[in-house]
């Protein structure tokens, strides 16, 4: 039990502060239009991709490391999205968006291709020192 809650505890404690974020009926925004739709569409992407970060990290014990991981990770991302949209139709004043669900895929997708980026860095050889 306790190993598992050493891998699930933070995706369930990142899924429920995206929870209670999305159950708020009036979020600040910026004084511009295009401003708010930025900082709104670039937190929902770095939420996402922080989310399949933490799917991954708990699913490395039943998947080995490579696409496989990270497909079912985004996979679950992106579920996780669309849950989440469906769950701000019913809070007043929010609506549910597919395009904040595709925002949240392009998240989750770069954060995996950042994994994959740094798998490939950790797998190169190191530089080969002359020796005399």
């Amino acid at each position: 039990m306790r190993r598992f809650l050493w891998h699930w505890f933070p995706p369930l404690a990142w899924m429920g502060l995206i929870f209670v974020l999305s159950a708020q009926s009036d979020l600040p925004h910026a004084e511009e239009a295009w401003l708010d739709v930025l900082l709104k569409k670039t937190g929902h992407a770095l939420v996402y991709g922080v989310l399949v970060w933490l799917y991954r990290r708990a699913l490395r014990r039943r998947f080995p490391a490579g696409t496989t991981l990270r497909i079912v990770s985004i996979g679950l991302a992106v579920a996780y999205a669309l849950s989440d949209e469906y769950h701000q139709t019913f809070v007043p004043g929010r609506n549910g968006n597919l395009v904040d669900v595709a925002v949240d895929g392009v998240g989750a997708c770069g954060a995996m291709l950042l994994a994959r980026w740094r798998e490939r860095q950790r797998a190169r050889p190191g530089p080969v020192s002359a020796v005399r």
